[in-house]
């Protein structure tokens, strides 16, 4: 059996020269690929992922919905979206269903903690503090800065390979940064544990930042800038063995 990508409306469709098209005996070609690197947004490359990972009726857990940028483009039905988020009562890190319930998780947590403001938080990334504060909306970590970030992706991985099916899929958003001057590459450290918890790291994706990054008033750059995020993919693997397959 060939799978083959399906088309969402409104998204354009890569063109290959002939003699890069995908040619598969007894299959049927298409140039409708997905590809690993984005420089469209969030709300383009998440669709073109959820195709090619998740099937029709799915049933996804966005624990983290917000204002749900990233179903914009995903057309009303396809998938079965049970859509919370900690401002309307439900902490991703304790989901309200029964094990092995849920088919896909999206978890899109604030992924920089920087108390005051930086160049890079106030205005391009949703406040750590504002959502998960130590105190009042329960941290439930005494760790600041990159460490209590990590800690809320950690549970929140825990919990949902609890609510996940077997082989269930994981589509996490993260971006990598620097923390007191440090280089931390965040979506490493989640693959790691994930892995620790019983995922299996199946694909990532970049999406590259359209808009100019914010101006630093440091007297001398010592990282670079960073312009670019990831979609990472895991499944839930609980003997162990397999690879993926896709959705039929």
């Amino acid at each position: 059996m060939v799978y083959t990508q399906p088309v969402i409306q409104g998204l354009p469709s890569p063109s290959l020269p002939e003699s890069d098209r995908r040619v598969v005996q007894n299959g049927k070609a298409t140039n409708n690929l997905v590809f690993s690197v984005f420089q469209s947004g969030n709300e383009y490359a998440f669709p073109q992922i959820l195709s090619l990972y998740l099937k029709p009726g799915s049933i996804v857990a966005d624990v983290t919905y917000g204002k749900g940028v990233f179903w914009r483009r995903v057309p009303d039905g396809l998938y079965a979206l049970r859509a919370t988020d900690i401002l309307t009562g439900t902490d991703c890190r304790d989901l309200p269903y029964s094990n092995g319930e849920i088919d896909a998780v999206v978890l899109d947590p604030p992924y920089m903690h920087s108390p005051g403001g930086t160049a890079h938080s106030a205005k391009t990334h949703r406040s750590f503090e504002r959502y998960y504060r130590n105190n009042d909306s329960g941290n439930r970590t005494n760790k600041k800065y990159h460490e209590a970030v990590l800690d809320l992706y950690f549970e929140a991985g825990e919990e949902a390979y609890r609510v996940l099916r077997d082989r269930g899929v994981m589509i996490v958003k993260c971006q990598d940064e620097v923390c007191s001057n440090r280089q931390r590459f965040t979506h490493v450290e989640i693959m790691q544990k994930y892995a620790e918890i019983g995922f299996v790291a199946e694909d990532l994706f970049v999406v590259v930042r359209n808009n100019r990054p914010g101006v630093s008033r440091a007297v001398r750059q010592v990282h670079a800038r960073k312009n670019h995020s990831y979609f990472l993919v895991f499944w839930k693997c609980q003997d162990g063995h397999g690879v993926w397959k896709p959705p039929a």
